[in-house]
């Protein structure tokens, strides 16, 4: 993956919906419009609380009811889509600061969640953002959070690009997303770059370069056990 940049945080047109392989169009309507009403019931509109008071998005909330909920009431996978995660945070806040980073340029976001660096991306003029997330959720959350902020959304994609030869990207991002080994771990031989903790030591590290660091909200800590900060790195192989 030469002559890319890769930004990653350690804790990094009209949308496309891969909902079921070989579904008819009028089902794919039906389950997006069933997901879209899910999540509007089951979410709130925040923003203030976040290091980007700036952007709205549809999240899980103290008040929402399956924030106490018995998880195995839940009907879909895990809704990490439905949290602002801290390395998302940093990320998003990153580009928002400096939007020269992917003015102009074709963006990744990796693991895009509800879609929040992907749409600080288009906000700096990315000439073209892709959102990819295995949970077809995550798509509809992303539609829905950057009609809450006034624009079109991106290019949504559900299945695994993880070791699919890249497309042409000039960014890519990836928030929050060495959180297990097995993951790390593919990330790492697609990327080739560490993740977090189980990379410090990779002889590859010195190739990482840090951007920025944020303290995190206190909110923000409190929801996160106690995390005071989030930093952005940037990752460039070597030619």
């Amino acid at each position: 993956m030469k002559g890319r940049k890769v930004l990653i945080c350690s804790d990094s047109v009209s949308a496309l919906y891969s909902i079921q392989s070989g579904s008819s169009h009028t089902f794919r309507r039906r389950c997006v419009s069933h997901s879209r009403r899910f999540i509007g019931e089951n979410t709130e509109v925040v923003g203030e609380q976040s290091l980007t008071p700036e952007l709205r998005l549809r999240l899980f909330t103290p008040s929402c009811r399956f924030w106490t909920e018995r998880p195995e009431l839940w009907p879909y996978e895990d809704p990490y889509w439905a949290i602002y995660w801290p390395g998302g945070q940093a990320l998003s806040r990153f580009l928002l600061d400096h939007p020269a980073v992917c003015r102009g340029q074709t963006v990744l976001d990796l693991g895009s969640g509800c879609g929040a660096s992907a749409i600080a991306a288009i906000l700096c003029g990315a000439a073209h953002v892709v959102a990819n997330d295995i949970d077809p959720m995550a798509a509809v959350a992303t539609h829905m959070n950057s009609e809450l902020n006034g624009l079109q959304p991106p290019v949504c994609l559900t299945h695994n690009i993880i070791g699919s030869p890249p497309a042409a990207f000039h960014l890519i991002l990836l928030g929050d997303m060495f959180y297990d080994q097995s993951l790390a771990t593919s990330l790492h031989s697609w990327l080739n770059h560490p993740g977090r903790a189980q990379f410090e030591e990779h002889a590859v590290r010195r190739l990482l370069r840090p951007l920025a660091q944020f303290e995190l909200p206190d909110s923000v800590r409190e929801e996160n056990y106690g995390l005071s900060c989030s930093g952005v790195w940037s990752y460039t192989p070597e030619l």
